[in-house]
């Protein structure tokens, strides 16, 4: 029986990019491409669930659990929206990144060394965020149970990942890593991708309901990412915890 979710090296893979989180010209620059769409989505479908007002801070009493947080790139924008945000990554390299980060900003972002089987918290969340995250685990099945437990009843839990099909491999390794050289090389594995079917299934198991399945696609004339009927790539799953 599974213990722990980390692949050891997915971690040492990012923890040796960790300075560059927040370079948008770094290694990550396509995850600052991405920020915007992720945030937006988040944002308006959090707002949707619990009938919350549009204000400034609308989020100011929602409790995120961030998992696979990285440098802080999606907890800090949840953290200015007023949400009460714990973030957490294996990586040690990461964490001190996001700390650091948040501090100089003057963001109080309580950051975690830590995987979701493993966390020491007691309070479970109103929103949990596992973005471009189960691609780089160990076990996705143990991952979204582990992830699912941390979930309070009629809250949500954000997935966004890669298709298994042959157009992500074309598109997310062949074009991104090799020909246009967004990602370095190896930064994915196409045998760890997730059909969304597959997702679903994992997810219903774990007392978790699809509400929405979208696809996310880069578009070029617009040089920005957009919500998409076409999620053979990149696409993003909402659900609810029963």
């Amino acid at each position: 029986m599974k213990s722990n979710t980390i692949n050891k090296q997915e971690i040492e893979k990012f923890s040796k990019i960790a300075s560059q989180w927040w370079d948008p010209n770094g290694k990550f620059k396509p995850l600052h491409k991405f920020n915007p769409i992720r945030i937006e989505y988040i944002k308006d479908s959090i707002i949707k669930h619990f009938k919350i007002k549009a204000t400034k801070t609308p989020l100011k009493k929602i409790d995120i659990l961030d998992i696979g947080c990285g440098g802080g790139l999606l907890s800090e924008p949840m953290c200015r929206l007023g949400a009460k945000v714990v973030g957490i990554d294996a990586s040690k390299k990461n964490i001190q990144v996001a700390k650091f980060h948040a501090k100089k900003n003057n963001l109080n972002i309580n950051y975690i060394c830590s995987s979701p089987e493993i966390l020491k918290i007691k309070k479970k969340f109103d929103v949990i965020l596992n973005m471009e995250i189960i691609e780089h685990v160990d076990d996705v099945n143990f991952f979204i149970k582990k992830s699912s437990e941390l979930l309070k009843k009629n809250g949500l839990m954000f997935v966004a990942t890669l298709n298994k099909t042959l157009k992500s491999y074309m598109f997310a390794i062949i074009g991104a890593e090799y020909i246009m050289g967004w990602l370095p090389i190896g930064t994915h594995d196409w045998e760890k991708f997730v059909k969304p079917e597959d997702l679903i299934k994992i997810s219903k198991k774990n007392s978790l309901e699809i509400e929405n399945l979208d696809g996310l696609k880069y578009n070029l004339l617009k040089n920005k990412w957009i919500v998409s009927e076409d999620n053979s790539v990149n696409y993003i799953a909402k659900f609810k915890k029963n």
